[in-house]
Protein backbone atom coordinates (compact mmCIF):
# COMPACT_ATOMS: atom_id res chain seq x y z
CA UNK A 1 0.00 0.00 0.00
CA UNK A 2 2.26 2.26 0.73
CA UNK A 3 4.66 1.65 -2.34
CA UNK A 4 1.04 2.36 -4.27
CA UNK A 5 1.21 6.04 -2.29
CA UNK A 6 4.29 6.60 -3.23
CA UNK A 7 3.57 6.21 -7.21
CA UNK A 8 0.42 8.11 -7.25
CA UNK A 9 2.25 10.90 -5.38
CA UNK A 10 4.88 10.64 -7.62
CA UNK A 11 3.01 10.57 -10.73
CA UNK A 12 0.42 13.85 -9.18
CA UNK A 13 4.13 15.78 -8.32
CA UNK A 14 5.25 14.66 -12.25
CA UNK A 15 1.81 16.31 -14.03
CA UNK A 16 1.66 19.38 -11.85
CA UNK A 17 5.13 20.29 -12.57
CA UNK A 18 4.77 19.51 -16.34
CA UNK A 19 1.88 21.91 -16.33
CA UNK A 20 3.98 24.84 -14.16
CA UNK A 21 4.34 27.83 -16.68
CA UNK A 22 3.29 26.10 -19.88
CA UNK A 23 1.84 28.28 -22.14
CA UNK A 24 -2.04 26.31 -22.56
CA UNK A 25 -4.65 27.96 -25.09
CA UNK A 26 -7.94 28.72 -23.69
CA UNK A 27 -11.16 27.14 -24.45
CA UNK A 28 -13.52 29.07 -27.31
CA UNK A 29 -16.35 29.37 -24.56
CA UNK A 30 -13.78 31.25 -22.18
CA UNK A 31 -12.20 34.15 -25.01
CA UNK A 32 -14.82 36.78 -24.85
CA UNK A 33 -15.57 36.90 -21.22
CA UNK A 34 -11.75 36.78 -20.44
CA UNK A 35 -11.10 39.60 -23.03
CA UNK A 36 -14.15 41.73 -21.40
CA UNK A 37 -12.54 41.20 -17.27
CA UNK A 38 -9.25 41.88 -18.76
CA UNK A 39 -10.40 45.53 -20.73
CA UNK A 40 -12.19 46.37 -17.49
CA UNK A 41 -9.08 46.57 -15.43
CA UNK A 42 -7.55 48.67 -18.50
CA UNK A 43 -5.83 46.20 -20.91
CA UNK A 44 -5.87 47.64 -24.19
CA UNK A 45 -4.60 44.72 -26.96
CA UNK A 46 -4.90 47.31 -29.74
CA UNK A 47 -2.04 49.05 -28.48
CA UNK A 48 0.60 46.48 -28.78
CA UNK A 49 1.29 43.65 -31.17
CA UNK A 50 1.15 41.25 -27.84
CA UNK A 51 0.20 42.20 -24.32
CA UNK A 52 0.92 39.97 -21.72
CA UNK A 53 -1.77 40.58 -18.94
CA UNK A 54 0.21 38.98 -15.44
CA UNK A 55 -1.43 38.34 -12.16
CA UNK A 56 0.81 38.99 -9.24
CA UNK A 57 1.24 39.37 -5.40
CA UNK A 58 3.49 40.89 -3.40
CA UNK A 59 5.33 38.14 -1.60
CA UNK A 60 5.81 36.33 -4.95
CA UNK A 61 9.40 35.24 -6.16
CA UNK A 62 8.53 34.00 -9.19
CA UNK A 63 6.27 37.03 -10.60
CA UNK A 64 9.13 39.24 -8.92
CA UNK A 65 11.15 37.16 -11.65
CA UNK A 66 8.48 37.50 -14.49
CA UNK A 67 7.82 40.46 -14.13
CA UNK A 68 12.06 41.45 -14.54
CA UNK A 69 12.04 38.95 -17.49
CA UNK A 70 8.92 40.79 -19.13
CA UNK A 71 10.91 44.22 -18.65
CA UNK A 72 13.92 42.52 -19.98
CA UNK A 73 11.83 41.42 -23.24
CA UNK A 74 10.51 44.96 -24.04
CA UNK A 75 13.82 46.14 -24.38
CA UNK A 76 14.13 44.49 -27.62
CA UNK A 77 10.61 44.24 -28.69
CA UNK A 78 9.16 47.22 -29.04
CA UNK A 79 5.99 45.13 -30.25
CA UNK A 80 5.06 44.31 -26.40
CA UNK A 81 3.35 45.47 -23.90
CA UNK A 82 2.83 43.74 -20.60
CA UNK A 83 0.24 44.85 -17.65
CA UNK A 84 0.51 44.08 -14.69
CA UNK A 85 -2.03 43.30 -12.14
CA UNK A 86 -2.08 42.95 -8.24
CA UNK A 87 -3.99 40.04 -7.68
CA UNK A 88 -5.15 40.94 -4.10
CA UNK A 89 -6.72 44.17 -5.36
CA UNK A 90 -8.80 42.36 -8.08
CA UNK A 91 -10.04 39.52 -6.35
CA UNK A 92 -13.18 39.85 -8.80
CA UNK A 93 -11.22 39.49 -11.60
CA UNK A 94 -9.24 36.86 -10.09
CA UNK A 95 -12.46 35.15 -9.69
CA UNK A 96 -14.07 35.67 -12.70
CA UNK A 97 -10.82 34.48 -14.97
CA UNK A 98 -9.91 31.28 -12.59
CA UNK A 99 -6.72 32.62 -11.50
CA UNK A 100 -5.60 29.78 -9.15
CA UNK A 101 -2.11 30.73 -8.40
CA UNK A 102 0.90 33.48 -9.11
CA UNK A 103 1.69 34.32 -11.24
CA UNK A 104 -0.67 33.83 -14.37
CA UNK A 105 -0.42 35.37 -17.23
CA UNK A 106 -2.66 35.57 -20.53
CA UNK A 107 -1.48 36.49 -23.52
CA UNK A 108 -3.60 38.70 -26.08
CA UNK A 109 -2.55 39.72 -29.83
CA UNK A 110 -3.68 42.72 -31.06
CA UNK A 111 -7.27 41.82 -31.74
CA UNK A 112 -7.78 40.90 -28.15
CA UNK A 113 -7.88 37.49 -29.05
CA UNK A 114 -6.36 35.68 -25.99
CA UNK A 115 -3.79 33.25 -27.19
CA UNK A 116 -2.98 31.81 -24.05
CA UNK A 117 -2.36 31.55 -20.50
CA UNK A 118 0.17 29.80 -18.24
CA UNK A 119 0.14 29.49 -14.61
CA UNK A 120 3.29 30.08 -12.46
CA UNK A 121 6.48 31.48 -13.91
CA UNK A 122 6.74 30.64 -17.66
CA UNK A 123 8.87 28.53 -19.50
CA UNK A 124 11.96 31.20 -20.51
CA UNK A 125 11.95 28.94 -23.82
CA UNK A 126 8.11 29.30 -24.52
CA UNK A 127 7.78 32.35 -23.93
CA UNK A 128 10.98 34.02 -25.80
CA UNK A 129 8.84 32.01 -28.66
CA UNK A 130 5.60 33.04 -27.93
CA UNK A 131 6.86 36.34 -28.21
CA UNK A 132 9.06 36.72 -30.93
CA UNK A 133 6.19 34.74 -32.93
CA UNK A 134 4.21 37.89 -32.16
CA UNK A 135 5.83 40.99 -31.49
CA UNK A 136 9.21 40.56 -33.65
CA UNK A 137 13.03 42.05 -32.24
CA UNK A 138 13.37 45.27 -33.55
CA UNK A 139 15.85 45.57 -36.15
CA UNK A 140 19.66 45.69 -34.88
CA UNK A 141 21.14 49.39 -35.38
Amino acid sequence: MLLVSLVVAGVAAWWLRSRSGAVRTTGEDDVTTTTDVLRSLGVRPEDADLTVVQFATAFCAPCRATKARLTQLQTTHPGLAAVHVDAESQLEAVRALDVRRTPTLFYLDRAGTVLGRSSGAPRPDELRALVDAHAPAAPAS
